[in-house]
């Protein structure tokens, strides 16, 4: 069968996140969105997207859909369910919200679940909003069947809830705190001495948790990220660094980013009233019911060591930011410093240093990659 996941017109509700990729490519939980469905219908399916077509060269598309799937909505053991047993040409609504068309979509079916089994998202902040129930229904799935490796005796585990540690993963000396959620540490993940985690918490494969560092629950830590310092409620794509100490909350960043030591995130106000975060779709600050927002980051962007991020800063792509004081709540793609009067970023500058920090973790910056770039920095013009 063939199944494509569709944007369903959330390209730019949800950027800067996805200005690089499809909504279904976002991570939630433990995995992506298409990852969630990938995992319960198996090997025997085609998938595709429907999205910008700046990004189709990478993220193709099919001639032909037999099943349609909105990207902004992530996988659970109730929702497939319904789609599994969906009739021939008719289209899935589930408390109110468009799920799935197969064939032609010509009839249509309403369905209520449970509101814990179904999970989507519409805009930014309802990611790390939404973490913690997505990790457990990944954990449940993911874990099902498996044998996890014990922990050595040198950590101290708190709470009765689940742990499960992938092949090849290496704790030593960590506190792990499991009475609100469960921890997943992937293959080849490491926590090192002195770190203390409470879950839900996610550790991809190949991430890296430094020395000494505190994380909070509802937190994802995507594939060969390295991390450190605290961090609260927050998303790492993968591939990108927070190295060092300093605060993050409420955040979440895309891949190939880079936080230099000490950068800070605010993720409250000093008067306790709801952010206003940029809206890539009405060009404006959007109001929103958010008390907690700190940084969303798109992909290639870099902080300067001692950075200090404003309440609910949304960074663009290939963004250096660096420099005394509080940059702008907006900041754009291709900035040279992150302030309003910054100069521009060069497109083969944004390319050298792609490419010089991918090279390190053996991986390379394609034509492809580099087309969505130069389509964004054209944009941008």
């Amino acid at each position: 069968m063939n199944i494509t996941f569709e944007d369903n017109g959330l390209h730019k509700a949800l950027a800067p996140l996805t200005l690089t990729r499809p909504v279904a490519e976002l991570r939630l939980g433990i995995t992506t969105i298409s990852e969630s469905w990938k995992n319960y219908f198996g090997t025997n399916h085609t998938f595709g997207y429907a999205t910008e077509t700046y990004l189709q060269d990478k993220f193709q598309a099919l001639p032909h859909s037999d099943l349609k799937i909105a990207g902004n909505v992530k996988a659970t053991h109730g929702l497939f369910e319904l789609v599994k047993n969906l009739e021939d040409n008719t289209e899935l609504v589930v408390n109110g919200n468009w799920i799935a068309s197969k064939g032609n979509g010509s009839s249509k079916t309403e369905a209520s679940i449970d509101p814990s089994d179904i999970i989507v998202i519409k805009k930014v902040w309802h990611l790390f909003q939404n973490n913690g129930q997505a990790l457990q229904h990944d954990f449940n799935l993911l874990t099902k069947g498996r044998t996890t490796q014990q922990l050595s005796s040198t950590n101290r585990v708190i709470g009765k809830g689940e742990i499960f540690v992938a092949e090849g993963a290496k704790i030593e000396c960590a506190i792990l705190n499991v009475e609100n959620g469960p921890i997943y540490i992937g293959k080849e993940a490491e926590i090192m001495e002195g770190s203390i985690i409470r879950g839900p918490f996610a550790l991809c494969e190949h991430a890296v948790v430094k020395m000494a560092a505190k994380i909070y629950g509802d937190t994802t830590i995507g594939p060969y990220c390295k991390v450190g310092g605290e961090i609260s409620n927050s998303i790492f794509q993968a591939y990108s660094n927070k190295g060092h100490d300093g605060f993050m909350g409420n955040s979440v960043i895309g891949e190939w980013c880079n936080f230099g030591a000490d950068t800070n995130t605010s993720n409250l106000k000093n008067n306790y009233s709801n952010v206003r975060v940029y809206s890539y779709k009405s060009e404006t600050m959007e109001e929103t019911d958010v008390t907690f927002c700190g940084v969303i980051m798109g992909d290639h962007s870099k902080t300067g060591i001692n950075t200090m991020l404003n309440t609910a800063t949304s960074v663009g792509v290939c963004a250096n930011i660096f420099g005394g004081g509080f940059p702008p709540k907006k900041i754009n793609s291709f900035s040279w410093g992150g302030f309003e009067d910054s100069p521009e970023f060069k497109l083969e500058k944004a390319y050298e240093v792609a490419e010089n920090m991918m090279r390190r973790r053996s991986v390379k910056l394609t034509d492809t990659d580099k087309n969505i770039l130069s389509d964004l920095f054209n944009q941008m013009a």
